[in-house]
C-alpha cells in the first residue's frame, strides 16, 4: 500500500511503541522495506511534528507527481525514531533515505559502511552542493568524505522568553548569570514557573549543559571531548557546569514536575505561550511549532529571544552558539540500486527545493541554502529570522549538540548522567567522573 497525501502522516505519531507490524501492513518487508523500498520506489523516514512534517510531506508529494519514481515517507516522534533507526540500520532494514543529525552517529554508520559515501556524487552535482551554506558540511563529513546531505533549517539553541511575563514581574531577558537568577527569583515570587523544561526527554536538559560548559570554559573543552579525549570530562569547567545546574535546582528554577515532562508533547512550549513560564531554553525549531500552535503568542509579538547569558569569570563569549547546523539525509548502503536512483533524484530536486526553502521561511525557520536574504527580510517573522541569521554569521563558535557530536554509546551515557544530574541524584564531581570512565549513573 502506497502512503498517499491522506495517509502518509505520522504512522507512529501518537504511539511511540508501535511495532514494525504497522509498516509491514503497508506492503513493506519489515521496518525499512528490506533496506529501502521495492520496485522503483524509495523509502524515507523523518520526524513528525508541525510545521516540518507538512513541509517535508508536501515535498514528497510534489516529487511523486513527476516521472522520477516515488518516495514513501513515514514520520516518527523524535525519541521513538532515534531508537528505531539504530535498530533498523543494524538489522540491514533501514529506509533508503535516513534522517539524522550528522556528527558522531553518522561517523558510526560510516565506519560500519551502513551509509553511502556521496563525495563523488556531490562533485558531479556541484551546482546542488553549492546551494548550501558552507558551514553545514562539517557535521556531514567523516575522514574527509561526505556521508550526508543537508536538510531543513539551521537550529541553534535559543533562550526564549515570554515578554508579557517578564514585563509583569519587572524583569528583562537575562544577559548574565546574575540576571538569570534575578528572573528566577521574581518569577517565583509571582507564582510563575521561572524556566520551562521537558526534563523527561533528557536531551532538553543537556542543552543547559552545552551552554553552561561553553560559558564557563569556552568551546575548547567540549572540542577536546568530541575529539575523543575522555580526560577532558575531568576539566574544572565540567564540574563548574554541574555546580550551576545544582544552583538552579536549589532555587527551584525549573517548572514543577519538569522531570516527568516530555518534549514530544510540547508541554514545555505550552507553558511559555500560556504565560505560565518566563523562560525556555530550546532549539530554534520550536519557533515554528509555537507559531503554529500558540495562538497569537508569536504573531502578537509576545515571544522574545536572546543569547544564553554569560558567566562571570567564564571564557565563553555571549555570541557563541550551540545546537545543530541543520538536519541531514543519508543513503542506506543496504538499499537496492533502483531505490537509490529515486532517492538521489529526490535529494537533488525535491528535498530542499526552492518551495521547501520558501515553506521553511514561512514557518519561521532559516533554511541552510544561500541567497535567502531578501526572502528573510520579507517574511512576517523577519525580526526573528534575521536575528538567527546574523547570530549564526557572527558566532565565534557554533558547537554541535553533544548527543549528535558524540558516538551513540557515549551519547547514551551522557543522557543517563544528565538525567541523574538534573534529578540531583549525582554530584557534579560524579557526573565528570562517570563521563570520563563511560559509566552510566
Amino acid at each position: 500500500m502506497t502512503i498517499d497525501k491522506l495517509s502518509r502522516r505520522s504512522l507512529l505519531g501518537a504511539t511511540a511503541g508501535l511495532s514494525a507490524l504497522t509498516l509491514a501492513a503497508c506492503g513493506t518487508s519489515g521496518p525499512g522495506g528490506a533496506g529501502g523500498g521495492g520496485g522503483d520506489g524509495a523509502t524515507y523516514w523523518a520526524l513528525s511534528g508541525e510545521p516540518n512534517e507538512k513541509i517535508y510531506g508536501d515535498a514528497v508529494d510534489a516529487f511523486n507527481e513527476g516521472d522520477q519514481g516515488s518516495v514513501e515517507v513515514t514520520f516518527f516522534q523524535n525519541d521513538a525514531y532515534k531508537q528505531k533507526i539504530r535498530t533498523a540500520i543494524g538489522a540491514g532494514e533501514a529506509p533508503t533515505i535516513i534522517y539524522g543529525w550528522g556528527g558522531g552517529g553518522l561517523r558510526t554508520y560510516a565506519e560500519e559502511s551502513q551509509v553511502l559515501d556521496v563525495t563523488s556524487w556531490l562533485e558531479e552535482n556541484a551546482d546542488y552542493k553549492n546551494r548550501f551554506v558552507e558551514s553545514v558540511w562539517d557535521a556531514a563529513t567523516v575522514d574527509d568524505k561526505i556521508y550526508a546531505l543537508p536538510q531543513g533549517a539551521t537550529q541553534p539553541i535559543i533562550l526564549f522568553h515570554n515578554k508579557k511575563v517578564l514585563g509583569d514581574i519587572g524583569a528583562e531577558a537575562p544577559e548574565t548569570w546574575e540576571d538569570l537568577l534575578g528572573v528566577v527569583e521574581k518569577a517565583k515570587s509571582a507564582g510563575i514557573a521561572p524556566i520551562s523544561l521537558a526534563g523527561q526527554s533528557r536531551w532538553t536538559s543537556m542543552m543547559w549543559l552545552e551552554y553552561l560548559l561553553d560559558r564557563v570554559g569556552g568551546p575548547e573543552v567540549f572540542a577536546r571531548i568530541a575529539a575523543g579525549d575522555k580526560e577532558a570530562w575531568l576539566d574544572d569547567a565540567v564540574v563548574a557546569m554541574g555546580e550551576k545546574v545544582h544552583e538552579l535546582l536549589e532555587v527551584q528554577a525549573f517548572a514543577d514536575g519538569f522531570e516527568s515532562m516530555a518534549a514530544d508533547s510540547n508541554t514545555d512550549q505550552a507553558l511559555l505561550w500560556t504565560d505560565q513560564a518566563a523562560l525556555m531554553l530550546h532549539g530554534g525549531w520550536t519557533f515554528g511549532s509555537m507559531k503554529a500552535s500558540g495562538g497569537e503568542f508569536v504573531s502578537g509579538g509576545n515571544l522574545g529571544f536572546s543569547p544564553f547569558p554569560t558567566i562571570d569569570g567564564g571564557k565563553g563569549e555571549l555570541k557563541n552558539l550551540v545546537g545543530n547546523p541543520c538536519n541531514y539525509l543519508s543513503l542506506s548502503s543496504a538499499a537496492e540500486d533502483e531505490a537509490l536512483e529515486v532517492a538521489k533524484a529526490f535529494l537533488k530536486d525535491g528535498a530542499m527545493s526552492d518551495q521547501v526553502a520558501s515553506d521553511l521561511i514561512a514557518a519561521g525557520s532559516v533554511p541552510v541554502i544561500t541567497g535567502q536574504d531578501d526572502a528573510l527580510a520579507a517574511s512576517e517573522d523577519a525580526e526573528y529570522l534575521q536575528w538567527v541569521y546574523s547570530s549564526i554569521q557572527d558566532a565565534p563558535a557554533f558547537t554541535q549538540s553533544w548527543d549528535q557530536a558524540l558516538q551513540p554509546t557515549d551519547a547514551e551515557t551522557l543522557l543517563v548522567n544528565t538525567e541523574q544530574l538534573f534529578l540531583g541524584s549525582i554530584t557534579p564531581e560524579q557526573f565528570a567522573e562517570n563521563m570520563s570512565t563511560g559509566k552510566g549513573a
